[in-house]
C-alpha cells in the first residue's frame, strides 16, 4: 500500500482546519439587553486565545468564522448603556466596548394557593437559604471543553406559557419578582430531554423550585429544571443531547404542570430562546 506524502497530509490538515473555522456559529443570538447575549470579535484565530471577564466573571471565547470571539451572558439587572469586557491576550489587557439597550418586560399576575410558596415560614426561609448554597454553586460551574454544543433543542414539547425576563406578582402582593427562565407547560409525567451535550452537576430537592437537575455544558453554559415529576440522571453522569433528564412536575412553587427551564451564562441567568436553533412556540 502506498504511503500518503508529508505534503499530501499537510493540505488535509490545513483544509480541514479551514472549514471549521470559516463555519459561521449561528448561537447563541446576540442580543445586548437586560438578560441577552453580547456576541463581541476578538481578533483572528492566529493570535493567542485571549481571556475575557465581564463584571469581574470569567467569559466563554470560542474560534468562530477565522477569529476569537466573547459569549457574554448580561445581567437582568444591567443598565441600558456602554459596558466593557476586560481582554487579556498574553501580550497586553485592554477593553472592548459593547452596548446594552433597555428592554420592556410584561408583568403578569399569578396566583399560587399553597401560602407557603408565597410567604414562607421561618423553617421555609432557613431552608431555602441552605440550598441556595448549593444552588449558587452549581451555577458557578466552570469547565474548559474543546466544544460547546450552544445550538439546543427544546427540551419539553408543550406551550411556551411564561416568558422570561417576566415581571411577577405573586397573590396581589407588592413585591415584583423577575421571571428567570423559560416555563414550558404541559402534562406531569411529559419526558424532558437534554437541550445539548453536557455534565449532570447536581440534582436535589429544593423548596421553591423542587425536584431540579443542573448540567453543565462547558466554559460557564450551565442549564438549570425544575419542579420535576421524577430525576432520571444522576449526578456527574455524561449525558447527550435528547437524553430523557426526567418528567415534568408540579413539586416547588408552581400553578400547575410545567418546566421551568434556566440558562446561565458566566454566571447571568439569560433568556433560553437566544439559543435554541428551533422557536415552534
Amino acid at each position: 500500500m502506498k504511503k500518503a506524502s508529508p505534503g499530501l497530509f499537510t493540505l488535509v490538515v490545513a483544509v480541514l482546519f479551514y472549514t471549521t473555522s470559516v463555519t459561521a456559529a449561528t448561537l447563541p443570538r446576540h442580543q445586548a439587553i437586560p438578560g441577552g447575549v453580547a456576541v463581541i470579535p476578538l481578533g483572528d484565530l492566529e493570535q493567542t486565545k485571549p481571556a475575557v471577564t465581564y463584571l469581574e466573571k470569567q467569559v466563554m471565547v470560542r474560534a468562530n468564522n477565522r477569529r476569537w470571539e466573547a459569549v457574554v451572558g448580561i445581567p437582568l439587572s444591567a443598565k441600558a448603556g456602554i459596558h466593557r469586557i476586560k481582554v487579556d491576550n498574553r501580550q497586553r489587557e485592554f477593553s472592548k466596548e459593547f452596548r446594552v439597550v433597555d428592554k420592556d418586560y410584561e408583568t403578569t399576575h399569578i396566583t399560587i394557593t399553597n401560602q407557603r410558596m408565597v410567604s414562607p415560614t421561618k423553617k421555609d426561609i432557613e431552608r431555602h437559604y441552605r440550598e441556595k448554597k448549593q444552588i449558587v454553586a452549581a451555577i458557578h460551574s466552570w469547565s474548559e471543553r474543546e466544544h460547546v454544543d450552544m445550538a439546543f433543542i427544546t427540551p419539553v414539547e408543550g406551550r411556551f406559557s411564561s416568558p422570561f425576563g417576566l415581571k411577577r406578582i405573586y397573590n396581589n402582593q407588592d413585591r415584583i419578582r423577575r421571571h428567570t427562565g423559560l416555563d414550558i407547560a404541559a402534562p406531569v409525567g411529559t419526558p424532558i430531554l437534554a437541550p445539548a451535550s453536557g455534565t449532570v452537576i447536581r440534582t436535589g430537592d429544593y423548596f421553591f423550585t423542587g425536584n431540579t437537575v443542573f448540567i453543565d455544558h462547558g466554559r460557564g453554559l450551565v442549564t438549570m429544571y425544575c419542579h420535576l415529576d421524577k430525576i432520571d440522571v444522576e449526578d456527574g453522569q455524561h449525558i447527550n443531547q435528547s437524553q430523557q433528564l426526567g418528567e415534568v412536575g408540579m413539586t416547588g412553587r408552581v400553578s400547575g404542570p410545567h418546566l421551568h427551564w434556566a440558562v446561565f451564562l458566566n454566571q447571568f441567568k439569560v433568556d433560553p430562546k437566544l439559543f435554541m436553533s428551533q422557536l415552534d412556540n
